[in-house]
């Protein structure tokens, strides 16, 4: 039986080899041109390279993005671009431009080519459409019903494919073609450059009543009422594979490793569980609180039951969920001498305890660490500078790749 694709956000290296190791079946990246993450480090092409050895020695498989949606100038070192990815055995390219779909068909005729959610496909009839031009995949726009997505399977070719997101931020405009931040901010966001203007807050005003804010279900520091709550469909996936889709999209390439590590851990023992037992599976309630901890705003199902309501907005946004914090990254595991090298990302002091996870446990792990010392052997208090490697000992073992974090206060 053929099984659903999890694809994660890649926005480095470090993300796409986190991505792999905590259980990604495929992630998508971006190169330093075409993609619509600016604000993401994206992929140098030795970076590139790297990464997609890395992936296919996991036989994990690499989509890159050049899904901006390209004015006239943008158009220049398509073709030689195109054929540079194919050269270094890029899986698909993703796409959302006819244009670049003419100059990918031309340039890279046998390159696997996947339909960006900016597209905005949201019938069959337009996917076969897009399937009778080369596109080997459909992703779907956000604003599908689960109704919409298996209508969508059972009426196209067995040769399309269908990807749907399942996880991350949803956009105030369709399928992300939005004008707001090029309006504010002169950052295109259809050419990568978002600046996220529908994550600040507003206050209402009328024109003839200058000073006088009306209250749009507001606190005290306006009303985030084009803030869409985050997307999570972590309940769904026997819906989700039934419904005969074949990729799980997880968003967030400006994201942090942390997060894509979480995230795809916990939406692949969703699915793994699954398919060991497809009749009897249930929702683990310890799924959805990982992926609480690395969240900033509440969740929605948005469009996929039914047709989406004020429900997922966030209009309460200004309560803060994430209440953990990524203390560091174990570069190298447990010697025998009880330390681990970490690369710390957060500050940390000797005596306090942390949690640990892996990927290759169910079980999330409480330690203290009862030592630091850092590289020329010096015995720390704390670690106070992010960023620098040290040694920890910690009361339990730990291996390369692994994630210490600590429980921070919540604010309400």
């Amino acid at each position: 039986m053929k099984r659903v694709e999890l694809l994660a956000p890649a926005g480095d290296l470090e993300k796409l080899k986190m991505a792999i190791i905590y259980g990604a079946d495929a992630v998508y990246i971006g190169g330093e041109k075409f993609g619509l993450r600016a604000a993401s480090k994206n992929f140098t092409e030795s970076e590139m390279i790297e990464g997609i050895n890395f992936a296919h020695e996991h036989e994990k498989r690499v989509y890159v993005t050049c899904n901006i949606i390209p004015h006239n100038e943008d158009l220049d070192g398509a073709s030689e671009y195109f054929k540079y990815l194919e050269s270094i055995g890029v899986d698909a390219i993703i796409i959302s431009d006819p244009g670049f779909l003419l100059i990918a068909k031309e340039s890279v005729p046998n390159m696997e080519l996947h339909l960006s959610t900016q597209a905005n496909t949201t019938n069959f009839s337009s996917a076969k459409f897009w399937h009778s031009q080369g596109i080997k995949r459909i992703v779907t726009a956000r604003e599908l019903s689960l109704g919409e997505l298996k209508d969508f399977k059972n009426n196209i070719p067995s040769t399309l494919e269908l990807e749907a997101f399942v996880h991350g931020a949803m956009c105030i405009s369709y399928s992300g073609r939005c004008l707001i931040s090029n309006y504010f901010t002169s950052r295109d966001a259809n050419r990568g450059e978002c600046a996220q203007p529908c994550r600040w807050n507003y206050a209402l005003m009328e024109e003839k009543r200058p000073g006088q804010f009306y209250p749009v279900e507001q606190d005290d520091r306006g009303t985030y009422f084009f803030n869409s709550k985050d997307l999570c469909l972590i309940e769904y996936i026997p819906e989700l594979i039934k419904s005969g889709i074949d990729s799980l999209k997880i968003e967030g390439r400006i994201k942090t490793s942390y997060y894509v590590a979480t995230v795809v851990r916990a939406y692949r023992m969703a699915i793994d569980a699954y398919y060991e037992d497809p009749e009897n599976w249930k929702f683990n309630e310890a799924w959805m609180d990982e992926l609480m901890k690395v969240s900033y705003r509440d969740f929605t199902t948005a469009f996929f039951e039914s047709d989406d309501t004020s429900e997922s907005q966030n209009y309460g946004s200004s309560s803060y969920i994430r209440n953990f914090d990524f203390v560091g990254l174990v570069k190298s595991g447990t010697n025998q001498e009880g330390y681990a090298l970490i690369e710390q990302r957060n500050k940390f002091s000797k005596g306090e305890i942390v949690e640990i996870i892996g990927p290759d446990s169910n079980s999330v792990l409480l330690s203290q660490i009862l030592e630091i010392k850092d590289i020329k052997n010096i015995t720390l208090e704390s670690s106070n500078v992010p960023k620098q490697e040290v040694y920890v000992k910690l009361e339990a073992n730990v291996k390369e790749n692994y994630i210490l974090r600590r429980a921070v206060e919540k604010n309400d």
